[in-house]
């Protein structure tokens, strides 16, 4: 089951999985089609199934910024739907031919208000997550700040 594989949803059992599984849609998607733009409305997350996608962000009008690519079926993308005020963060685009598997956010709260269990996997599950991408944004500071430093004193 490729929702297994997803980040948010490790610690779920089968039932639960199946229950968020009758709330999916499979869409297929091409080289260059746009998921979601930054600053959208996010309203739904997003596993890959197969192909590539690019997550970018704008600098201003003419520049995008690579962040991350996704090649990995089961990586997700698109958690800003979960987290107020619910806008996304980054541009995701298709880099290559594929599939991806779209869960409304609606679907996914109304899930986790049933089932407080599920809903505290998922949530803990997306701190987690944040919290590492976090740490990871700090050292490429830290990275950058060195670097920085180091031109000034030549």
């Amino acid at each position: 089951m490729e929702l297994a594989s997803g980040y948010l949803f490790r610690g779920l059992n089968d039932r639960q999985l199946e229950r968020l599984s009758g709330s999916t849609a499979s869409v297929a998607m091409e080289p260059g089609d746009v998921i979601y733009r930054e600053g959208e409305e996010a309203e739904a997350i997003y596993v890959l199934s197969r192909g590539a996608v690019e997550l970018v962000t704008s600098v201003n009008n003419h520049i995008e910024l690579p962040v991350s690519i996704i090649r990995n079926p089961g990586e997700m993308f698109g958690s800003s739907a979960l987290i107020e005020p619910h806008r996304h963060t980054l541009t995701a685009k298709c880099q290559s031919a594929g599939n991806i598997l779209v869960i409304g956010r609606r679907a996914l709260q109304d899930s986790m208000s049933q089932n407080h269990e599920v809903g505290l996997v998922i949530m803990t599950n997306l701190a987690t997550y944040l919290l590492s991408r976090l740490q990871e944004s700090r050292q490429e500071l830290k990275i950058h700040f060195k670097t920085l430093l180091r031109s000034f004193r030549a």
